[in-house]
């Protein structure tokens, strides 16, 4: 099978949707396939060729308010002609919006079948960054891209029920794996956490980009909590503001690999209160290091947590709530440990091979739909 991938950002990004794209192109790599990845180009640099898949760069632009986030707009003629000379059986389009939307017009122009894949709430986003008046528009461009796609797979039961509330049609759920054998509790690293903990404090975490739709000003609900230590993983251009809104913490800044499982596994709660996420890939690491999660009821963690189980659910706002149920995991040793016991094996199935077979399967049916409906079409001709 020969497919064209277009990222709608790629390295030396660091994002959910950079990393699914990782896994999938390892996958294709395993299995014989051949593929070709079209993304912004970066002036960092972006690697020439991944999991033996050359990478191809359009011009970007920085995004005003994210300037490390690239944006690829602009016709979709040049896509399509890279298509041509590639000839791809399907077209793969990663959390699509600008370079995406050039994918899928570029596809229809070439006659491919496309598989769409919603991962990031855009219009969410800007409205948790202030930019409300845009986000009927925003949703317009999401329901008018992905109905041009022959398929779209939505990461959560939330997602799928969004998407539907569009108007958009053929929509599968794929949800994403996790690696436990690099995420797992006995990654836990004691010379670190004396160093974050020095007198045992317990470490509640965060993990991901500092950003304004994380809504990290939650955290500060949880600053007072007697024998606690806030540990915030990550980077992003909140950074130094959050550093004044919640200065006990421990910014630790980005961690990739090794390094960020056994920051990851050194964490007695994990706590994500960001209300606009669609699938959230950091729950599942969490869960599969033995770390029980704390995070509102919507959007992805829906899915993931099991409440009472392997964490909490709290009511969206209700930060008392969030506060009380951290306080519960931290002083009582016993029901965090069996709390962290079933979050792992909840997600010791979820790896990424089983979650790429579905994709490739995907990929199929895809194709499958497109010849019908060329079928159908020339039956009316």
């Amino acid at each position: 099978m020969r497919v064209a991938l277009i990222a709608e950002s790629f390295l030396p990004q660091t994002n959910g949707v950079v990393h699914s794209v990782l896994r999938v192109l390892e996958h294709l790599h395993a299995r014989g396939d051949e593929a070709l990845v079209i993304a912004p180009a970066d002036p960092v640099g972006v690697p020439m060729i991944m999991s033996g898949a050359p990478v191809i760069t359009v011009p970007s632009l920085p995004l005003p308010i994210y300037p490390e986030v690239r944006i690829a707009g602009g016709p979709a003629a040049p896509v399509a002609s890279l298509l041509r000379d590639f000839r791809p059986d399907v077209m793969h389009l990663a959390s699509p919006f600008m370079l995406g939307w050039r994918g899928v017009l570029a596809a229809q122009a070439v006659g491919l079948p496309t598989v769409a894949v919603y991962q990031t709430d855009v219009p969410g986003l800007a409205v948790r960054s202030g930019f409300r008046l845009g986000e009927r528009l925003l949703w317009r461009r999401i329901r008018d891209l992905h109905s041009r796609a022959t398929l779209t797979l939505a990461p959560s039961s939330a997602s799928v029920t969004a998407l539907e509330a569009q108007g958009v049609e053929r929509i599968r759920l794929w949800r994403r794996g996790v690696d436990s054998r690099r995420f797992r509790p006995d990654r836990r690293d004691h010379e670190l956490r004396r160093r974050l903990a020095p007198n045992g404090e317990k470490l509640i975490g965060f993990v991901g980009r500092l950003a304004a739709e994380k809504q990290l000003d939650d955290l500060a609900v949880l600053r007072d909590l007697p024998g606690c230590r806030l540990v915030i993983i990550g980077d992003g251009p909140e950074r130094r503001r959050l550093a004044t809104v919640l200065p006990e913490a421990i910014f630790t800044g980005m961690l990739h690999g090794d390094d960020l499982a056994r920051a990851v596994s050194g964490l007695d709660v994990l706590v994500t209160p960001g209300e606009s996420e669609t699938f959230c890939q950091v729950v599942q690491e969490a869960m599969a290091s033995g770390v029980p999660v704390v995070a509102p009821a919507a959007g992805g963690p829906l899915d993931l947590i099991d409440h009472s189980r392997t964490g909490w659910l709290y009511p969206p706002g209700e930060l008392l709530t969030m506060r009380d149920r951290v306080r519960d995991l931290v002083g009582d040793d016993a029901k965090r440990e069996a709390f962290g016991r079933a979050a792992r094996a909840s997600v010791l199935h979820r790896g990424w091979r089983p979650v790429c077979t579905e994709l490739v399967g995907y990929y199929a049916e895809a194709a499958d739909l497109h010849a019908a409906s060329l079928r159908r079409s020339a039956h009316r001709r």
